[in-house]
């Protein structure tokens, strides 16, 4: 057996765009254009086949700990497909295998809906709101704050988990506790923040990236936005704090970048990246299984033992790696180049 076969992760996430369309055009999407390449349904079985697949490998010695395996099925906006709740139908009498979760920009989610995801039982149900009405539909459109409270308390009515993702440039990331606020007045079990990612249409965007001091004040931020939010009786609500270099304000144990390691994504015509913000295509799922893409990827195996140049001399070089990759790759072109973002070096 190949030596790197050997190695096995205590869980795998695949993160699933099954389709390019969606009904929004927010400034900051990393997605170019619609490429037209989805797949059939049938085809989407055979995806779900080959990550169950690799699962099967992973776990025959049941003498080991289990790999747990998680789909996030998004887009595009996922629910734009007309055979969506045929897909979900499918994960949902399989969850006990393989867990699963959507990303959806909220437009679809009236109260009828929110009622049939309850059923279907997702792990959560994931929304983007990036600042309050005026800065968000500056984003994404005139109305779309509207639509996406309304999809929050629909699904929150129902008990449908729900987080908020909030992404940071620098026209909107001052915003971040009024919109941690709005998540804990909703009741909503998540709130998190990445930083923007210039990619497609966002490389013309209004959203500049943070620079270091910008991206360490917006920590600050999300930090004290947390401890209010822990300190508040009775809020269910989580400010979540896990990822790249929020670790230096936040505490905790460092994140590190996991694409081609936990996190695969897959794209709508079955092309396998490590990160859908890392777009270095590695192969496709419907020419090559799974299992050989994983363990014979360069850039995979490369993801999973390189520490970034420039973070060599870092306290925390060996557990961080060298933080957010996809921001070193849109920002450089490498992915093995320190975060730009970071104000340690």
């Amino acid at each position: 057996m190949n030596r790197d076969m050997l190695y096995r992760p205590h869980s795998l996430l695949l993160q699933w765009h099954i389709t390019d369309r969606c009904n929004l055009r927010c400034k900051h999407c990393y997605q170019e254009r619609d490429s037209g390449g989805e797949l059939p349904f049938q085809s989407l079985l055979d995806v779900y086949r080959e990550f169950q697949e690799l699962l099967d490998f992973w776990n025959r010695d049941e003498t080991l700990p289990m790999t747990r395996g998680h789909i996030t099925v998004t887009g595009g906006e996922p629910f734009v497909r007309h055979d969506f709740m045929d897909l979900l139908e499918f994960f949902s009498a399989r969850r006990q295998r393989i867990s699963y979760a959507i990303l959806t920009n909220g437009s679809f989610i009236d109260a009828e809906m929110a009622h049939r995801l309850h059923n279907l039982t997702p792990t959560f149900v994931q929304v983007s709101i990036d600042g309050m009405q005026a800065t968000h539909d500056r984003i994404r459109g005139t109305g779309d704050f509207k639509r996406v409270v309304s999809a929050v308390k629909h699904l929150v009515r129902e008990h449908v988990p729900t987080f908020i993702s909030f992404t940071a440039h620098r026209a909107n990331f001052r915003e971040f506790a009024d919109v941690a606020k709005l998540g804990m007045r909703l009741r909503v079990d998540r709130v998190w923040a990445d930083r923007f990612i210039p990619l497609g249409r966002g490389l013309a965007s209004e959203c500049p990236v943070l620079n270091p001091s910008e991206t360490r004040e917006f920590f600050e931020i999300m930090y004290r936005a947390r401890r209010k939010a822990k300190r508040r009786l009775f809020c269910r609500t989580e400010i979540a704090m896990h990822r790249a270099l929020q670790f230096l304000v936040a505490g905790g144990r460092p994140y590190h970048c996991t694409a081609g390691d936990t996190l695969i994504t897959v794209m709508p015509n079955g092309d396998l990246y490590p990160c859908r913000r890392i777009p270095i295509r590695v192969g496709n799922l419907l020419e090559t299984p799974l299992i050989e893409l994983y363990y014979k990827s360069d850039l995979f195996c490369a993801l999973r033992k390189r520490i970034s140049e420039g973070c060599e001399g870092c306290f925390y070089s060996g557990l961080c790696r060298g933080g957010l990759r996809c921001l070193s790759y849109a920002l450089t072109g490498d992915p093995f180049t320190t975060d730009p973002g970071c104000w340690q070096l």
